[in-house]
C-alpha cells in the first residue's frame, strides 16, 4: 500500500496527510488515486465529522512535480490526439477540487509550509484554512510558464476580488500565513508553538457540530456563489426543512428550553 498520503482518525475527525517530505508533498498519480478514493468514502462515513488534510516535513504540497514537467518538456511533443488525452487526464485528476468542494462535511486545509501551484489551489477548495505564521503560500504557475489549475483562479477570485487575484496569479507573490491571513485567504494564522494545538482546536470545534446542517449549510453556501438570490432560497428552503427532522436539531431544541448547552451527534 501506498505510504505517499497518510490516513488517520481520532474523535470524529479524519486527517490526509500527504507525505512526500522530500519533494515537498508534490502530487503524484497515486495521491490523486488515494484521494478520489479517499474522499467520497470520508464524506459518507457518520462517523467523520470533519476532515482535515494536512502535509508531512513542514509542508503542505508544492503542487505538481516540476522535474515530471521538465523531463515531459524535453519530448517531441504531441499530436491533436495525445493532446486532448492530456486534456481529458488532467479534468480528471482536477476532481479532486470539486469533490472537495462538494463533499458534505467540512474539510479543514491545515497548512505548516508551502503551499504552491496545485497544492495552493486545493487548500484554496477547501472550507476553511489555517496556516503556520511563517507559510508561504504562492499560485507559483507564472514562475514555471503555466496558466493554473485545480481552481484556484475560481476560488481566490471568490476570495480577494478579480484585481488582487489577478495579481497574485501574475506575480506569483509568495505570500507569509500571516499576510494570507490579512488578505482573507486563510481563516487563522499561527506562530510554530501554537499551531498544532490551533489545528486540533479548529478541527475539533468543527467536528462538535451539527453534521448534517453544516453539510448543508455547505450547499447553500456554494450555491451562493454562483445562482440568483431566488435558486439559493429555493435550497435554503429544502435544506431547513430537511434538518428539522435531524436528531441533532431535535435534541438542540429540546436544551434550548431547557436552558441546556447542546451535544451534537452528526445524526
Amino acid at each position: 500500500m501506498s505510504q505517499d498520503i497518510l490516513e488517520s482518525f481520532e474523535n470524529g475527525v479524519a486527517t490526509l496527510t500527504f507525505n512526500r517530505p522530500q519533494s515537498r508533498n508534490a502530487l503524484t498519480q497515486e495521491m490523486y488515486k488515494i484521494l478520489m478514493e479517499a474522499l467520497p468514502r470520508l464524506g459518507a462515513d457518520p462517523k467523520v465529522r470533519a476532515i482535515v488534510l494536512t502535509g508531512a516535513g513542514g509542508a503542505f504540497c508544492a503542487g505538481g512535480d516540476v522535474k515530471s514537467f521538465a523531463a515531459a518538456a524535453s519530448g517531441d511533443g504531441a499530436g491533436a490526439y495525445d493532446f486532448n488525452q492530456k486534456v481529458d487526464g488532467l479534468r480528471f485528476r482536477m476532481s479532486v477540487t470539486s469533490m472537495i468542494h462538494e463533499l458534505p462535511k467540512p474539510v479543514i486545509a491545515a497548512i505548516p509550509g508551502p503551499a504552491a501551484g496545485a497544492g495552493f489551489s486545493i487548500a484554496l477548495a477547501c472550507d476553511m484554512r489555517i496556516a503556520l505564521d511563517t507559510a508561504k503560500l504562492t499560485t507559483a504557475f507564472s514562475k514555471v510558464g503555466l496558466s493554473g489549475d485545480f481552481g484556484g483562479s475560481y476560488f481566490l477570485t471568490q476570495l480577494v476580488g478579480t484585481a488582487k487575484a489577478r495579481e497574485l496569479y501574475f506575480s506569483a507573490r509568495v505570500m507569509t500565513g500571516s499576510e494570507a491571513e490579512e488578505m482573507g485567504i486563510v481563516n487563522k494564522a499561527v506562530p510554530a508553538e501554537n499551531y498544532e494545538a490551533a489545528v486540533q482546536e479548529m478541527a475539533a470545534q468543527i467536528a462538535s457540530l451539527p453534521t448534517i446542517a453544516l453539510g448543508y449549510m455547505k450547499k447553500n453556501l456554494n450555491k451562493a456563489m454562483h445562482s440568483d438570490l431566488h435558486s439559493v432560497l429555493d435550497a435554503e428552503a429544502v435544506h431547513m426543512i430537511t434538518c428539522f427532522d435531524t436528531e441533532d436539531h431535535k435534541g438542540a431544541a429540546k436544551a434550548f428550553v431547557e436552558k441546556k448547552a447542546p451535544v451534537f451527534n452528526g445524526k
